[in-house]
């Protein structure tokens, strides 16, 4: 034992002086393994940061209360939760009958006692140095001891009178205001003093301000009703401190009282799942990932870090080879000296050692270093403070581990090649015959042929996205096992080729010990690269097949569905100003009840306009039923797939059109000018709209008279009410003739009724916003100068500027090409310096016969572009392949997909999927052209002319 222990003691402290001696060489292994241990490191330090402990997220969501209240908005009916109190459901089954909905009294529930914090949560658009800043509104008495943790104060304080507010930093930064500014809500003559400033600590980027209970949002409330606007409603919720806090039991008595309850004891203890009711109930059980789901995640992690550990040992390995040969007459001496092939092996497996040794240190070091320096930079990305910086041991010992064992697995052919050497032939520098493995291509062969059937089957058989990963996987490094066989295949080649490249390629092909692992890790590098590139590209082509526009291309859309649309005509001079405009297009919607309603809204006032869809133009599949049964059971398989392509199923029930800009209803109040701006040619569209009538652009609201029922609904509370009761929801019907456009492309517009038509037939209409012609497509620099100008305003802009389908992929294909190119460069880099070494003692031989100076620098570049340009050919053919693999089996899915939704009767809006398989010829072009010529051109400058003229050793 202890023989053994002062051998590799010796055998290390060898290892670690030829490592200090040749610092470039280990600096260039260290970084290659150190580089993934840092990001690793770095990646598990920063994620173990950030996820906050039970007790920190406590303090930041509710701060030291016992429990925070939230009226579950069922009138009060008995509910079940989840331990979180952010799930819950009514305690009994409301199949058939009315929904409950309505607050209930939460302050009811509270223990005797208790001490009780407001948090109420609204929105207000505030004035700023710039214009208008639509913003969140929180009132909280912040500086009270048990809201403490949820909002983190940076300076001043938290306010303590009526006209006092703290804001968030991020708001202060948008705003352009300071502690001591004042401001105000749009519309309302009271003032604010921003006394203090502060953060959130799971939100940095909110726009948020905070004010007193009751010192905001009510009386903000009324002036928006003065207005006749929407008020919204203020979300309240409440923080509860009680003695003894609350217990499970406790929670689920508070839930009979319809309160959802989130509870700090129940979180730190929760209860067993099956001693929560909402998971005993059908459909609540809560969701798990599956066993195999897990399985397919380590095993999809474990290819990776495998297939990484293989790539940094095919780099690395030439590296300690090249050491290896230059301290051949070193291990020569140990071997003289009583040495045996154990030793020559422990020295070059201790460099090994050594390096990953010192690889894992200084990444880890410096992924502790990095990550506490640039934790606030971390933190502003991730829109989150740290909970606190966790560093976890076992985890940073076990990522280290990894370098240890990658620099071991990158010696061990190394290690075994040198010990296999004879002491004369160490002595003198003899390079002796080289004879390559049989068996490891045949091998490589069976893995190849393994894997690709794996894939086939993945492909053509299976949907199994990692069926057809782990065969192309498996198939690569069967390609990687026979890389020394096909090397053999390139030398063939040589006999066409001039004779400095020739000489080149014959020599990478008889030292293929040392060719064989630069060109693997090429092959690597390069067949992920084509695979992704030609995953992309495909997945590109598809996109851009299906891309639905929503206007013509450089046309403009920029709507208001806020407020009534009081602040339309400062959005239209805006885009009129900042917009190479051609042409302009007013539009308006038609507004039932307060000018100031949302769309939708429950508000009092507040109500909506249907399309009434003839019953003879109703889809069979989708029609409303009495008991509420699902109309397309009554249909067969082979009725429905028929139904599928019937024209009233295919507009939908609805008969809305694909893409383009929603607007409620449907239904555009506009001229003719709004034609012009989509491009609508109809010869009779114009003289309709002249003569009142309705354009439509579907045919399912037009019944056989050639009218369209249009249904005016008072109260929209009322008719969501009826609808959930199925009944008839009430509202007065306006008929009004219609004309039908076909064969045009309205781009989502349903109809189009021009502002007399619409005052005559008793509507009110309300600014919605416009539709803009351009002259040429806006430049980015207009639309940042559009985008300010908006934000200034305050307002909720949907705007849209139609530029076709624009690329995403062509960064990520040319970082990709960057990437396989560094790595392309660095493998044959190395085994060009291997090649050097073997090749120094005839390098001298033509230096003292009279060769060039030239000569070296040409050699040197073409054993280059010779190992570059073996890995990039066979990796393009290797990459291909998964891509294909990848593309059959998305087809296949999709496919189903949609002979699945043919059988349901809802697949007749959709296409035959289009599965298009591109192959990204320019990535291609750049790796087997510009990475072999720039990585044979880069060599041979570094490359010195005139090596140290010495005399040749004798044989």
């Amino acid at each position: 034992m202890n023989k053994w222990l002062h051998s590799w003691r010796a055998a290390i402290r060898i290892a670690r002086r030829d490592a200090w001696r040749s610092k470039g060489r280990s600096f260039l292994v260290l970084a290659m393994i150190a580089l993934p241990i840092l990001g690793v490191s770095a990646a598990d330090l920063t994620l173990r940061s950030s996820e906050l402990s039970t007790e920190e997220n406590l303090s930041r969501t509710m701060g030291a209360a016992d429990a925070r209240f939230t009226d579950a908005q069922v009138s009060g009916v008995p509910i079940l939760q989840d331990p979180s109190g952010e799930t819950n459901t009514t305690a009994e089954d409301y199949q058939d009958r009315v929904w409950p909905s309505g607050p209930t009294d939460v302050t009811k529930t509270f223990p005797a006692g208790s001490t009780v914090l407001t948090d109420s949560t609204g929105s207000a658009k505030l004035t700023t140095t710039h214009g208008l800043l639509q913003s969140e509104v929180r009132e909280l008495k912040a500086g009270d001891p048990i809201a403490r943790g949820i909002m983190s104060l940076q300076d001043g304080r938290f306010p303590e009178k009526a006209d006092e507010i703290a804001a968030t930093t991020h708001f202060l930064e948008t705003s352009g205001l300071s502690i001591g500014s004042t401001l105000s809500a749009r519309g309302d003559t009271r003032t604010f003093r921003i006394v203090g400033s502060y953060e959130l600590p799971n939100d940095l980027k909110a726009d948020q301000i905070n004010a007193l209970p009751g010192a905001f949002l009510a009386s903000y409330a009324k002036v928006l009703e003065k207005s006749g606007l929407d008020t919204g409603e203020a979300y309240t919720t409440y923080l509860v401190k009680s003695a003894g806090g609350f217990t499970w039991n406790t929670v689920q008595k508070i839930n009979t009282k319809g309160v959802a309850v989130t509870s700090r004891a129940v979180l730190l203890d929760p209860p067993a799942k099956a001693d929560v009711p909402l998971y005993q109930k059908e459909g609540w059980g809560g969701f798990e990932d599956s066993a195999a789901a897990r399985a397919a995640e380590l095993a999809a992690a474990g290819t990776v870090v495998g297939l990484a550990m293989l790539e940094i040992c095919l780099l690395a390995g030439p590296a300690f080879a090249v050491g290896a040969r230059r301290s051949r007459r070193q291990l020569g001496l140990v071997g003289a000296n009583g040495g045996d092939r154990h030793h020559i092996r422990a020295i070059v497996l201790s460099g090994g050692l050594v390096i990953g040794v010192a690889a894992a240190v200084t990444g880890t070091v410096l992924a502790l270093i990095l990550t506490f320096a640039l934790q606030p930079f971390l933190e502003a990305a991730m829109n989150q403070r740290f909970g606190s910086f966790d560093v976890r041991p076992l985890e940073l010992l076990g990522i280290a581990f990894i370098a240890v064992l990658t620099g071991l697995l990158a010696a061990i052919v190394p290690a075994v090649t040198a010990s296999r050497q004879t002491v004369l032939a160490s002595l003198t520098g003899r390079r002796g015959v080289r004879r390559s493995s049989r068996v490891l291509p045949l091998i490589g062969l069976g893995a190849l042929l393994l894997g690709g059937a794996i894939a086939l089957y993945g492909s053509v058989v299976s949907d199994q996205f990692i069926v057809v990963a782990g065969g192309s996987a498996l198939a690569e490094l069967g390609v990687v096992a026979m890389t020394p066989a096909l090397v053999g295949l390139f030398g063939r080649t040589g006999r066409w080729l001039p004779l400095s490249p020739r000489l080149a390629l014959r020599d990478a092909v008889r030292n293929r010990g040392r060719t064989a692992p630069a060109v693997a890790a090429v092959l690597a590098a390069v067949a992920g690269t084509v695979a992704v590139s030609t995953y992309a590209a495909s997945r590109e082509a598809q996109d851009e097949a299906g891309y639905t526009a929503k206007l013509p291309y450089g046309a403009v859309s920029a709507l208001v569905m806020e407020d009534g649309g009081r602040d339309v005509p400062q959005v239209r001079d805006a885009v009129q100003r900042l917009l190479p405009v051609d042409s302009r297009a007013d539009v308006q919607r038609i507004q039932v009840g307060k000018t100031g309603c949302a769309p939708y809204s429950e508000a009092p006032g507040c109500g909506r306009f249907e399309m009434v869809i003839p019953k003879a133009n109703e889809c069979p599949l989708w029609v409303t039923t009495e008991d509420g049964s699902d109309p397309s059971e009554k249909f067969s398989k082979e009725q429905r797939r028929k139904l599928a392509k019937d024209w009233r199923c295919v507009e939908n029930s609805g008969g809305d059109l694909p893409g383009g800009v929603f607007v409620e209803g449907g239904l555009i109040v506009g001229d003719a000018s709004l034609l012009k701006v989509l491009g609508i040619t109809d010869a009779g569209a114009q003289k309709a709209l002249a003569e009142g009538k309705i354009v439509s652009f579907a045919k399912a609201p037009i019944d056989k008279t050639g009218t369209i029922a249009i249904k005016v609904i008072a109260d929209n509370k009322k008719a969501n009410l009826a609808d959930q009761e199925r009944k008839p929801i009430p509202g007065e019907v306006k008929t009004l003739p219609a004309h039908l456009v076909t064969g045009q492309n309205a781009y989502g517009v349903r109809a189009l009724i021009s502002p007399e038509a619409a005052k005559a037939a008793g509507f009110t209409a309300v600014p919605l916003g416009s539709f803009f012609a351009t002259d040429a497509l806006p430049s980015a620099e207009q639309r940042q100068k559009l985008d300010g100008e908006l934000a200034k305003i305050g307002s909720d802009v949907s705007l849209h500027v139609e530029e076709g389908f624009v690329s995403k992929t062509s960064i990520v294909l040319l970082a990709l090409t960057v990437f396989a190119g560094l790595v392309t460069i660095g493998a044959a880099g190395i085994a060009t310096g291997l090649a050097q070494a073997d090749a120094e003692a005839d390098l001298k031989t033509l230096s003292a016969v009279g060769a060039p100076p030239r000569v070296r620098r040409t050699l040197s570049g073409f054993q280059c572009g010779v190992v570059a340009a073996m890995g990039v050919i066979l990796g393009s053919a290797a990459g291909v392949l998964p891509a294909m693999g990848l593309r059959l089996t998305e087809e296949r899915q999709e496919l189903r997909f949609y002979q699945e939704a043919l059988d349901q009767g809802w697949g007749g809006t959709q296409d035959v999927p289009y599965v298009p398989i591109v192959v990204p010829w320019e990535t291609l072009a750049a790796l087997l052209v510009a990475v072999p010529l720039g990585a044979a051109l880069l060599a041979a400058l570094v490359t010195r002319s005139r090596g140290a003229l010495a005399r040749r050793e004798a044989a």
